[in-house]
């Protein structure tokens, strides 16, 4: 099969002038999720020719007479239009009104996609046909209220001899609230109308910004323990996956992409621990834990920190220290990027470590957009774990997501990707006197199951050692993810596997069949998919966001040679 072109319009002229108005383009996000699956494309700007693209996915236009006529032009003469809300410019010209204010709601696209989950959206602009264009309809969009009468998901427009894709929904900029929240954190999140989460505490903290609906997102375990069920942002992008691998093999083309894990690597779950009252009998029960159930996990340390021969254990039995940064007010905490870079001296001093990967901050603590991913790129730090939920009621996929991300910046940052990867946390302590209990392992290892991301879980070393239920929870934790596949990584192995996957450039299909592919690492466990039709899906090996895919023999250059 030949490899489809796919190209993604974003007009850098218009963009520089959206964000001197201080406006963000987190439509952007695109690249960022095409990048985690390394899905070839090449960016096009305005004053490129789309006549070579198989399929044009629209992320940043003008609205102007003249793209929007240069868009039509491409479609008609029969070319593939996918946009993501948007492409206002071209609505009233292809004959249809807007007459729905964006709001937030659910998606069902249950009809079309393999999604059977109503997907939450914080951001949907419905066409209302009134044309006598082909048009055909997907799926459905509600508000919150259930107000809206009728709205579709996907519009698929025939136009000339070709078709426009076009979403309700503001796909990336969905994806990008989910996970980061639609405005910087200035002041208290909402408290659950139930009492489980007091949010209200007067500390500000990742989960003050998170978009979910308390009523709507909410589920319950069998023991009654409340908890947020879905992934929402993971399962939007593998909508966009679904519906351009589904448009491209229709083309009788393919599009091949990089699996998330490798070969050998089922799932993957994660321990950490932080350090919070330091007491050297909680770190070595822990410690022995651990041992028996042989896994290594990620230690963040916070000042005083322990005797220095836990730390020589916690090196020698293969576990990773990290930083667990205070900017907790009781604790003496200060948010700044002083304390930050003071309290990294330390943690490395007092641990003798040469080089610190990752960061979480203590009780969640957080601040406005992206001051954290800037100290942390500051300093070195790689990874940071402070986006999890410090509440009883709102464990689980708060975020809306279990995948290892790199977040966006505002507009004063012209919206770059910091160089900091985002793995977030689930739930913490289970079993726990105030806190939830073991009931929620299942669901929320077979929602990461589902997305095939990290089953991160945080335990303190004192309620290990302070409370035995604890332990046990931690112990049935690891019991049960391994019976289920599951390999447990440290943020290091996790954030060190990530960035060399993003190395990984997929070349192009040669005339045999075999795929082309630069690393820059002498890898050799990625897994390369592709997507094959169902009717000739005769050596498929696993599905991926729906679709058929099998593995093919890859050609490899080793550090580009």
């Amino acid at each position: 099969m030949k490899l489809a072109n796919i190209g993604i319009l974003f007009d850098e002229k218009e963009a520089e002038l959206t964000w001197l108005e201080g406006q963000n383009i987190f439509s952007s996000y695109l690249f960022e999720i095409l990048e985690h699956v390394r899905l070839p494309y090449k960016k096009v700007s305005e004053k490129d020719e789309y006549e070579s693209f198989d399929v044009l996915i629209v992320s940043h236009l003008r609205d102007s007479e003249e793209a929007s006529s240069k868009i039509l032009a491409y479609v008609h003469a029969g070319g593939t239009v996918i946009s993501y809300g948007g492409l206002d410019a071209i609505r009233s010209k292809l004959g249809f009104s807007n007459k729905y204010a964006p709001q937030k709601g659910y998606a069902d696209l249950s009809s079309f996609l393999n999604q059977h989950t109503p997907l939450r959206f914080l951001d949907a602009e419905p066409w209302t046909q009134e044309t006598n264009l082909g048009v055909t309809e997907f799926g459905s969009v509600a508000d919150e209220a259930k107000t809206w009468q009728g709205a579709s998901a996907l519009q698929q427009i025939k136009y000339g001899s070709g078709t426009i894709e076009r979403w309700s929904i503001a796909i990336p900029q969905t994806i990008v609230g989910l996970q980061q929240g639609t405005k910087p954190v200035v002041e208290d999140g909402t408290p659950a109308p139930d009492g489980s989460a007091n949010l209200d505490e007067e500390i500000l903290k990742a989960e003050d910004g998170f978009e979910l609906d308390w009523v709507l997102d909410r589920a319950f375990t069998e023991t009654g323990m409340p908890y947020f069920p879905h992934p929402y942002a993971d399962l939007w992008k593998e909508v966009i996956m679904e519906h351009l691998l589904k448009i491209v093999l229709e083309k009788g083309l393919t599009l091949p992409f990089l699996d998330y894990w490798p070969a050998d690597v089922q799932h993957v779950a994660m321990i950490s621990h932080d350090s919070d009252l330091n007491v050297d009998e909680s770190a070595q029960i822990t410690l022995d834990t651990l041992k028996a159930e042989n896994v290594q996990s990620t230690w963040c340390m916070i000042a005083p920190g322990y005797s220095p021969s836990i730390y020589d254990q916690i090196k020698k039995d293969g576990h990773e220290i990290a930083l667990h940064y205070n900017a907790l007010e009781q604790d003496e905490g200060v948010w700044s990027a002083e304390a930050f870079q003071k309290q990294l001296a330390w943690v490395e001093k007092a641990t003798n470590t040469d080089h610190t990967v990752s960061n979480k901050n203590h009780y969640t603590r957080f601040e406005g957009w992206g001051e954290l991913y800037a100290w942390c790129e500051n300093n070195e730090i790689q990874v940071d774990q402070s986006r999890g939920p410090s509440k009883k009621g709102n464990i689980g996929f708060l975020f809306g997501t279990c995948h290892p991300y790199f977040p966006i910046a505002w507009a004063d940052e012209k919206n770059r990707l910091y160089d900091v990867l985002e793995i977030g946390f689930l739930t913490q302590d289970l079993n726990h006197n105030t806190l939830s209990d073991v009931s929620v392992i299942q669901p929320f290892l077979d929602g990461v199951k589902r997305v095939h991301g990290v089953a991160h879980f945080l335990f303190h070393q004192y309620h290990i050692y302070h409370q035995p239920k604890v332990r046990e929870a931690i112990v049935q934790l690891i019991t049960t993810a391994k019976d289920q596949g599951f390999t447990f990584w440290t943020s290091k192995q996790i954030n060190d596997w990530e960035r060399a996957r993003r190395r990984v450039t997929i070349d192009g299909i040669s005339h045999s069949g075999a795929i082309k592919v630069t690393t820059l690492d002498e890898e050799n466990d990625f897994v390369i998919l592709i997507p094959v039709a169902e009717n000739h899906a005769d050596n498929v090996v696993v599905k991926r966001f729906g679709i058929s895919c099998k593995q093919v023999e890859v050609k490899v250059k080793v550090n580009g040679s």
